[in-house]
């Protein structure tokens, strides 16, 4: 089962702490101010901005927080200037790692990625070394309990879809980031419940890790998410259900 996605699945079922949320409102908080800041603060008229939204939204973030974000964003209210950056290398086994962050200080950012990095076991390389393997997609997850699988299927595909696929307890919808705002909204109109429903890259080939190098690279994954100004985190690692079980 490829690593985006399985990945993923992983961290629903950890159990939520007071901790882990507030970081994860911090990282959301970000996103939707640097979407406000790059094409201004109506969500109907600015994508981006419309899906940092629904993304904070359904991590349960207030409102006014919400909207506080937005105005910083757009100048009414002072705040820190944030950068996006993209740090790509290697963990074990050779798998391919791309992290997007957000950061006010690249200079402290970059020595922090490439000591996550190492301390991992893997290298932090140059730009584009792993990045030629992955294409950004729309990916959208279903629990298969929700949605009938030929159903679910028809209503993807005649959305703009490029494919629908089982994996263990999870339907995978897949797109073109030009249809994912179509698909998203025939599923929510079939009300179809989303597990989650994102922007995501995804890689053209995968290297199938055993136990030991699965433990560290789901150990790497977990320390760059970790770090507060990490956005996203992709990999092309592959395992077997026989291996995921072994981890959980």
């Amino acid at each position: 089962m490829a690593g985006h996605s399985k990945w993923n699945n992983i961290k629903r079922k950890k159990a939520a702490n007071d901790d882990r949320r507030g970081k994860l409102w911090s990282k959301l908080a970000r996103n939707v101010i640097v979407a406000a800041k790059n094409g201004g603060g109506d969500p109907n008229m600015n994508l981006a901005l419309r899906y940092a939204i629904e993304k904070a939204k359904a991590a349960n973030m207030p409102t006014d927080t919400i909207d506080k974000a937005v105005k910083k964003g757009t100048g009414e209210l002072g705040g820190a200037e944030y950068v996006p950056a993209v740090y790509e290398g290697y963990g074990a086994a050779g798998v391919a790692v791309i992290v997007d962050v957000l950061t006010d200080n690249v200079n402290r950012t970059g020595p922090e990625i490439k000591k996550i990095f190492e301390r991992g076991g893997g290298k932090l390389g140059p730009a584009n070394c792993v990045g030629w393997n992955f294409q950004t997609k729309g990916i959208l997850i279903i629990q298969c309990g929700d949605a009938d699988e030929n159903t679910l299927m028809e209503i993807a595909l005649e959305s703009g879809a490029d494919d629908v696929k089982r994996e263990g307890e999870i339907f995978e919808v897949s797109c073109e980031v030009q249809a994912f705002d179509g698909v998203k909204r025939a599923l929510e109109e079939k009300q179809i419940a989303l597990q989650s429903a994102d922007i995501s890259k995804i890689p053209g080939s995968t290297i199938e890790v055993d136990q030991r190098s699965g433990a560290k690279i789901l150990r790497l994954i977990e320390a760059f998410e970790e770090h507060d100004d990490v956005q996203n985190v992709y990999s092309n690692f592959e395992m077997s259900e026989e291996v995921m079980a072994q981890l959980q």
